[in-house]
């Protein structure tokens, strides 16, 4: 997968795994990293689907309908890329922390529904989701932040609320930023991934 890995303080430390909106690529969310915790390593990733043109993590029926078969391999894809990228790079598989934002968000959030030790924290901004009456692996380790606006056309406040249920069911530590805004990734939704991830991980 096409991609970018920066070094950071130290490879035993955490390491962001950004993960873009649709139409983005792995150059998008590298400011979101330096608010969150600039002496993290790095690693940003582009997804690999083509929707008109604007990459995707994975492909959708139509807004808000995703295939849920090609998630599934996507989230595959991604995990074992994690995996290959460790290796090659050196840093801690079991300290990556993802930020991802819309279509990224829903693929990190898909990692955790998929793999019991995919992530050991995630950022969700703007989040739906993945899938719905499946059986998911023990969160009890894991942290997730999810942010939302409650003007979200795309991820409606229940959206969010279903996530947040569903994943606290299954063990995970769960914090929700509201803000009255519509699917844009803001400042303050930065500031307060940051605020979260001090208080989790420093």
């Amino acid at each position: 997968m096409k991609h970018i890995f920066k070094e950071g303080k130290s490879l035993t430390g955490p390491t962001i795994l950004l993960l873009h909106g649709t139409g983005g690529t792995e150059q998008d969310l590298l400011p979101l990293a330096d608010i969150i915790d600039s002496e993290a390593n790095v690693l940003s990733v582009r997804g690999n689907v083509l929707e008109n043109g604007m990459p995707r993590f994975f492909k959708r029926l139509a807004e808000g309908v995703f295939d849920e078969e090609d998630l599934i391999e996507r989230t595959k894809e991604l995990y074992q890329f994690i995996d290959e990228a460790a290796q090659e790079y050196g840093f801690d598989r079991n300290y990556v922390i993802a930020a991802g934002y819309s279509n990224g968000a829903n693929i990190a959030a898909s990692l955790l529904f998929h793999y019991q030790d995919a992530l050991t924290a995630a950022v969700l901004h703007h989040p739906m989701v993945p899938r719905r009456g499946i059986e998911l692996p023990e969160l009890a380790s894991v942290n997730v932040l999810i942010t939302a606006g409650r003007n979200d056309p795309l991820c409606t406040e229940q959206e969010s609320q279903d996530l947040e249920t569903i994943l606290q069911a299954n063990g995970a530590d769960v914090e929700v930023h509201w803000e009255n805004n519509g699917h844009q990734l803001t400042q303050t939704e930065a500031e307060a991934a940051r605020e979260w991830y001090q208080r989790k991980f420093k």
